[in-house]
């Protein structure tokens, strides 16, 4: 895997040295294990795999480089970077600006943006349309355009799809940027559809089984679907692709619903003229992370901790996942650990912060799950424990603790 050239203060002393002595031990990445931190009275236990992955160190590197080739231009950024409030925090410090917000509104009207200035598009992609009306206005994209390889990928997989006659399913969520980038570029060679979760796919499966008509489908996925989508033709042949920071195991229940919908309504031996088989679109890191997170839940821990940036799709798959068995906190950085019982948290389900007293029960050793997402840096991750081993308190010293590293 490239190693990326991004400030050093988002490299980890901590979690760093023990993610780097894992990789060593375990090159093909088959120990998803978690590792456990033994400070006497606290043990902190890690997932094999969280923080910043290739496609967000990409994004980094060139967003920076950016900045330092180009001190006498404007520099924009279409959206936010990533996900991660302390990234975009820093690079707004040092004069980048954006264009629009997460969901697409606009903050820099376009007649303010010029062909003399540096538009860097952002990891999450950007759609055709946008892309097209900078290259308009003589704005080089491609300089500086740092899209993940694995979001392209699925739009490569979504243009084959579409070669081979077969409508595209895109789980997403619809407002997302990714998710309105690949459905743009999705469109431009299939039909396409969005479907938020299972839900909406039994919803969507309804058409295909015949159940509900066409005026149900305008009204149910309006703003969903691709120009001229006709449901009465458009869902014979299908293929399932994936914004790639949703939850790996629910896009692949979707493909396998529509897959056993297409052998009810075709029969076995014809599926493959029906379904194509898109397994290969979900994104490594994502996968990595919730395969971590799911050992995670294998641990007898009191709480979890999940670092990252409040409106990060990857980060609030694994709130989900941790929240099925432990008393989960899903902060943006260790400020929020306001002393030993009082933390400030995003309450994810309900979309809202929430102040909890007596979040760290008394118990030794108190055992403490912490992860983060994909767009949150390692050096954060440290602090978080820094400041629990405040709270709580230490038998043993950092460098005690790492010397088997």
């Amino acid at each position: 895997m490239k190693k990326f050239d991004i400030p050093a203060y988002y490299r980890s002393s901590i979690t760093g040295k023990i993610k780097e002595s894992r990789r060593v031990k375990d090159l093909r990445k088959q120990d998803f294990t978690p590792t456990i931190l033994d400070f006497g009275s606290v043990q902190f236990i890690l997932a094999r795999h969280f923080g910043f992955c290739y496609g967000v160190e990409n994004a980094i590197e060139i967003s920076y480089r950016a900045i330092e080739e180009n001190p006498d231009k404007k520099v924009y950024l279409l959206s936010q970077m990533i996900h991660n409030q302390e990234v975009n925090n820093d690079l707004q410090s040092r004069g980048i600006e954006f264009i629009m917000d997460t969901d697409g509104s606009q903050f820099i009207p376009w007649e303010k943006i010029n062909a003399d200035d540096v538009v860097i598009i952002p990891a999450f992609g950007t759609t055709i349309e946008i892309e097209n009306f900078l290259l308009d206005k003589g704005v080089e994209v491609q300089k500086y355009n740092t899209t993940c390889p694995f979001v392209e990928k699925v739009w490569n997989r979504a243009e084959k799809l579409g070669k081979e006659n077969h409508t595209v399913i895109i789980h997403g969520k619809p407002k997302h940027e990714e998710t309105r980038a690949t459905f743009s570029h999705s469109a431009a060679n299939a039909k396409s559809v969005v479907v938020r979760d299972m839900e909406e796919a039994v919803q969507l499966a309804a058409y295909v089984t015949g159940k509900k008509n066409a005026v149900q489908f305008t009204e149910e996925f309006a703003g969903r679907f691709s120009e001229g989508f006709d449901v009465t033709k458009d869902l014979e042949r299908v293929g399932v692709v994936n914004q790639t920071t949703m939850l790996a195991t629910e896009t692949q229940a979707i493909a396998d619903y529509f897959r056993k919908v297409m052998i009810e309504k075709y029969g076995e031996a014809d599926i493959k003229q029906h379904f194509a088989d898109t397994r290969d679109t979900l994104c490594y890191a994502t996968n990595d992370n919730q395969d971590s997170t799911y050992q995670l839940l294998e641990t007898d821990a009191d709480v979890a901790i999940v670092v990252g940036g409040y409106n990060s799709s990857n980060t609030s798959h694994i709130v989900e996942l941790c929240e099925r068995k432990f008393p989960t906190y899903f902060i943006n950085s260790e400020k929020e650990i306001k002393s030993t019982t009082e933390i400030h948290h995003y309450n994810y389900p309900q979309k809202k912060k929430e102040v909890a007293q007596g979040f760290l029960p008394a118990k030794h050793p108190l055992k403490i799950v912490l992860t983060s997402g994909a767009s949150c840096p390692d050096t954060l991750v440290d602090r978080v424990m820094l400041r629990l081993l405040e709270c709580v308190g230490s038998g043993k010293t950092i460098e005690e603790v790492l010397a088997e590293y």
